[in-house]
């Protein structure tokens, strides 16, 4: 989360009645022997480690299961409390509950006395999921760069075969906000006997010309930093000053011009008058971005955004009906709930719009809301209160 939200929230502790607790993650491994998995790129990959937590029980019946799909640079600690977390690019959640455990929880929205709830991270990622980060069998080192280019679909087939594992058949909803919203949309165009309700938060079946040009700016900036040595790092300094610039060039598509005024305006940082310097930090906006490029290189792999934002631009659901997104939105068997937020530019209502349209002329069951909000793309995190209620009721009713 980016920005305060509306007002300030209690955190549950993980002695709350409402929280899940404590929590550790989980792995599954797959292709760990015979043909390696082929992925829609064109690539290999083998072994696959999928890290995942899970919240709640599965009952006799095995359909009550829920799966959440994380944003961008998420991971699979949706809930909870993990308060011994592995590994360097870990230590920013120790005692720190899940991104969305506002959420999740007994009596909450996604209600864990109801609800199998699973959480899974990506292939590509830095938390525990096969990623360039991982050692690569047959060279005994880090992937780097010679790690396979991977896609939202590639994503979504792992995550079904994780629910084969688990053997889970029919999910009661897959749930997913911004990238995590396409993969949902993805699951439940590939799998759609295998999916009941679909819920998409500021997510559109294919990011913007705009969305993309950021990313690509993004990615420009870690791989031009002097460090990055080709993407093979581990043993030396991470262009830490690309990854820096990425993430504040990315902080910036998740608010709205209202938001960095309402919280920023043009008010100079510690100092009633500007020092006139070309290098140094002025305004408050330029604090906040500094901040936020400085803790991320703490918790990110470079080479891990490169192949997560590029998963991002290549994802477009018409393409899997020629470009026909009527079409594909005919594949859907789920009842769909679409939520776009009035100030989001990244994933703009217009662009969600067009996906309910397709749903619409396909004849497939959609409920749509566009919620006013001055707080931008992280709207899907930050307005709690009324992304709860419309989650609870769709879920419910």
């Amino acid at each position: 989360m980016s920005v305060d939200g509306p007002s300030e929230k209690p955190v549950h502790g993980p002695d709350h009645p409402q929280s899940v607790g404590h929590v550790q993650p989980r792995k599954a491994v797959f292709f760990e022997s015979g043909p390696p998995l082929k992925l829609e790129a064109g690539g290999c990959l083998a072994p696959v480690e999928i890290e995942f937590e899970t919240y709640g029980h599965l009952n006799p019946e095995r359909d009550n299961a829920i799966f959440i799909c994380h944003a961008l640079t998420g991971d699979a600690h949706a809930a909870g409390w993990d308060s011994n977390p592995l590994g360097p690019l870990r230590s920013y959640r120790k005692n720190k509950p899940g991104w969305w455990d506002e959420v999740i929880g007994p009596g909450k929205p996604i209600d864990t006395r109801h609800f199998f709830v699973i959480c899974a991270n990506v292939i590509g990622s830095c938390y525990g999921s096969t990623g360039p980060l991982s050692i690569n069998p047959e060279t005994g080192q880090p992937y780097g760069l010679s790690f396979p280019v991977v896609t939202v679909g590639d994503w979504a087939r792992l995550h079904m075969m994780l629910l084969d594992h688990l053997g889970i058949d029919s999910l009661y909803a897959v749930v997913g906000g911004s990238v995590g919203g396409q993969q949902a949309l993805e699951i439940a165009l590939g799998w759609p006997e295998r999916v009941r309700r679909l819920i998409i938060l500021s997510a559109g079946y294919r990011i913007t010309a705009q969305g993309l040009g950021f990313n690509s700016v993004a990615r420009h900036a870690i791989v031009n930093d002097p460090n990055f040595n080709g993407g093979h790092y581990y043993s030396g300094q991470p262009p830490l000053m690309g990854l820096a610039a990425a993430r504040m060039l990315a902080h910036i598509t998740y608010l709205s011009e209202e938001s960095m005024g309402h919280k920023f305006g043009r008010r100079l940082q510690d100092k009633s008058q500007p020092d006139f310097t070309l290098t140094g930090v002025e305004f408050e906006v330029e604090s906040y971005l500094k901040h936020q490029g400085e803790s991320f290189v703490q918790r990110y792999d470079p080479n891990s955004y490169l192949y997560i934002t590029r998963a991002m631009d290549y994802y477009d659901a018409s393409l899997r009906t020629d470009g026909d997104l009527t079409r594909a939105a005919a594949l859907l068997q789920a009842k769909t709930m679409v939520v776009s937020f009035s100030s989001d530019w990244l994933f703009p209502p217009e662009l969600c719009r067009e996906l309910v349209s397709a749903m619409c002329r396909a004849g497939r069951a959609v409920t749509y809301v566009d919620i006013p909000s001055r707080y931008g793309h992280d709207a899907f995190l930050v307005e709690t209160e009324t992304v709860s209620r419309l989650i609870d009721s769709f879920l419910r009713h």
